[in-house]
């Protein structure tokens, strides 16, 4: 990886960070996305401590606010012109129905609809690598998911679980499409199930709310380390050079659900999203 940009959101914590710390032990310049300019700079100092590379570097980017990404997107080619990898790691899990600040379902608003606007302003940089890679990460919970184009906002209820579910289908969805887009090009784009991993998703930051419930379930989870080895294995392995648009787990294709096989929804989805981000 000596060489090589690698873009990874979300990496103030969890799997985010396990991610950059191994990467920029192979050899990479990792760009660590995060929110918080707090906690990304105490993730900064502890990734670089822990994989003794100086070669990382914190980048701020709201993933529910469209304009921050847009601002992001050109900052970043202000510095760079090429993007080898871009891991689509971030993910927020909302117990109580929220908004982002365009007004978007929190859940699809970030995990999806903020990746694939990303992901769509960085293709070019992508396109300038050798072999450029697209990770989303995603999750077994996208079995279970649905999309109700009528239904986005939840108006007649919000349930955590099918929001969660929803965003997760999405990102299968959308890597499959993406790949069938890209064919042709230089970019592999996949997806995964990282297993169940111990990390703070669904825990309040400000009430703290969650915390009781992860303390006691987190023995029985995955470290963040082992969470993110898909991801690493994606973003790093000559065995998945040309595959595309496949859903991995355990650095294995596995299978998705009849849902996320459908290309008219993956078509649909993509349209839709294109006109909600204003692409």
């Amino acid at each position: 990886m000596h060489n090589k940009i690698v873009m990874i959101t979300g990496a103030n914590s969890g799997m985010g960070l396990a991610t950059t710390i191994e990467l920029a032990k192979l050899g990479a310049r990792v760009i660590m996305v995060c929110r918080s300019r707090e906690r990304g700079e105490a993730a900064l100092l502890e990734a670089v401590k822990q994989s003794g590379s100086e070669q990382i570097e914190l980048m701020l980017c709201d993933l529910a606010s469209l304009a921050d990404i847009r601002a992001f997107a050109e900052a970043f080619k202000a510095k760079y012109d090429v993007l080898d990898v871009l891991i689509n790691n971030a993910g927020v899990v909302s117990i109580k129905r929220a908004k982002t600040k365009d007004g978007f379902e929190i859940q699809l608003g970030v995990n999806h609809l903020g990746h694939f606007l990303l992901t769509n302003l960085l293709l070019e940089e992508l396109k300038r690598s050798p072999q450029g890679r697209i990770v989303n990460v995603s999750s077994a919970a996208h079995k279970s998911g649905d999309i109700n184009f009528d239904d986005t906002l939840f108006p007649k209820g919000f349930n955590v679980w099918t929001g969660y579910a929803r965003s997760k289908l999405a990102n299968v969805l959308f890597t499959k499409e993406l790949a069938r887009r890209l064919k042709g090009t230089a970019i592999t784009v996949n997806s995964l199930h990282p297993g169940a991993v111990g990390t703070h998703i669904g825990v309040n930051r400000e009430s703290g709310f969650g915390k009781t419930i992860w303390k006691l379930v987190r023995p029985f989870f995955l470290s963040a380390l082992e969470g993110s080895r898909t991801a690493i294995y994606l973003a790093t392995s000559d065995q998945v050079a040309d595959v595309n648009g496949e859903y991995f787990y355990k650095e294995k294709i596995a299978p998705v659900s009849k849902k996320a096989s459908d290309q008219q929804l993956a078509e649909k989805l993509w349209i839709w999203s294109a006109k909600q981000v204003m692409l």
